[in-house]
């Protein structure tokens, strides 16, 4: 990171010198300007971190200049000064924007406290506007792989859907159909991108813990309840709340749900008042909810609310090419995450792939190729470097064929608890029994392996 650019827009001489002299004994990088509009032109043909802004300047306001500012960049951080008569204008300038205000004349120490906090800020938004980036990067329709017809509807509708106004989105497919890939693109690409996006596995703890994560909980409202607790419907107040496997969840969390949904308010565990939020809800489920209604699992006027806007996700054997085009695309993932040449599949490879029935789906796929990348001899996949289905590891049998070039057990390891918390939907307690560990025995490596 490079060193912090400060601006400087002041009109007496001797207030921007004094200033630039202690910020470059701070290492800080300084211009100036006297004028409004000399600092306006500044700001535009350079990248400032801070600008220091007087209020009365000879040709404008600071809060002309603060407007301008706010025209092209919401972000950029403001500290205004200003003398003790015109404290009133500082705070009409923080309502427009403005970090805070120093009064003159300041003493310097106290100054560089507030500055050296500006910075930090300014620091911290570039942090949050960059990573917001990369999230619309990573979760862009253009990562939802597929040119069938059946996907590039889904294409369509999932951008329509995104752009609406629609507060609840029902996600309907098979396991390992990318559901999840589906609602962070509707996130990322809605109204809501800067605002949280909330995921919960709704068969992966237990229901009193579902319901405190959802909903939060009052201090004592339990045994454990030692300090009050918001629940995700709070902590994402503005953006999105996925669940998962909703077709899963308890009956009596159903009715909690449902009244949330028709109300928009909900009340913590142990709680006597309404909260009101405004989130989206997109539920997700691979079961077939009209059986779950007729044997009494789910909630019927639920589904009719969270069906407003069904959105189904096609299974991987219905895409045709698309198994092909998705194989081509993991070999690259894969070979570049495991430093592996591998440069594609042979016709006999693609012939093994397209007819198979990927009970898995997508997930599957991407597993199977996975496996063939990190163990296959030669530069090319052949039919026998791909292991559908259970393959070998039926229990009793698991064969890992070592590598030319050797590989650590480590990164075996490592693939299995993916390739396990990828089978069962991230499901920890399930995950873990398919590979004989216990739940925190998998936690451990899920920890070591930054997968938690």
């Amino acid at each position: 990171m490079g060193k912090p650019r400060i601006l400087i827009i002041e009109d007496e001489k001797l207030i921007r010198w004094s200033l630039r002299q202690r910020f470059q004994d701070e290492g800080y990088v300084v211009d100036d300007a006297e004028t409004g509009k000399q600092g306006l032109a500044k700001l535009a043909g350079a990248i400032f971190d801070l600008v220091m802004l007087d209020y009365k300047l000879p040709d404008m306001t600071g809060i002309d200049v603060l407007r301008n500012i706010r025209e092209d960049d919401q972000d950029l951080v403001v500290l205004m000064m200003t003398a003790y008569s015109n404290v009133e204008n500082a705070v009409e300038a923080m309502r427009l924007g403005a970090f805070d205000y120093v009064s003159k004349p300041f003493k310097i120490d106290a100054l560089m406290v507030t500055v050296n906090k500006a910075l930090e800020t300014t620091h911290l938004k570039r942090e949050v506007r960059d990573l917001r980036a990369q999230m619309q990067k990573k979760f862009g329709f253009d990562r939802i792989l597929g040119r069938c017809s059946a996907m590039a509807k889904l294409f369509e509708l999932i951008r329509d859907v995104a752009g609406s106004g629609a507060s609840t989105i029902f996600l309907r497919g098979e396991s390992g159909t990318g559901k999840d890939l589906v609602a962070k693109a509707i996130h990322y690409n809605s109204d809501r991108a800067n605002r949280p996006f909330m995921n919960i596995t709704c068969t992966a703890i237990t229901e009193s813990l579902l319901e405190s994560e959802l909903f939060g909980h009052e201090r004592g409202a339990f045994t454990d309840a030692k300090q009050l607790k918001k629940g995700l419907l709070e902590l994402s107040g503005g953006g999105t709340v996925f669940l998962d496997e909703v077709g899963d969840m308890p009956p009596s969390l159903q009715a909690k749900l449902l009244r949330f949904l028709e109300e928009k308010t909900f009340r913590r565990v142990g709680g006597v008042q309404d909260i009101e939020v405004d989130v989206r809800i997109i539920a997700a489920t691979n079961r077939d909810v009209n059986k779950l209604i007729e044997e009494g699992k789910f909630r019927e006027d639920l589904y009719y609310r969270l069906n407003i806007i069904p959105i189904d996700l096609p299974p991987l054997r219905e895409r045709g090419d698309d198994i092909r085009l998705l194989a081509e695309y993991y070999i690259d993932v894969f070979a570049h995450e495991f430093r592996r040449t591998v440069n594609g599949l042979t016709p006999e490879a693609v012939d093994k792939l397209m007819s198979y029935t990927w009970p898995g789906n997508v997930r599957e796929l991407r597993n199977t190729i996975e496996r063939a990348v990190l163990l296959v001899k030669q530069d090319i996949i052949r039919p026998d470097d791909l292991v559908l289905g259970r393959g070998d590891a039926n229990g009793q049998r698991f064969a890992v064929e070592l590598p030319a070039g050797g590989i650590s057990l480590q990164t075996i390891e490592e693939q299995l608890v993916r390739q396990a918390l990828a089978q069962t939907d991230n499901n920890q307690t399930k995950a873990a029994k398919l590979l004989h560990l216990s739940r925190d025995q998998l936690r451990y490596r899920m920890e070591r392996y930054g997968l938690l």
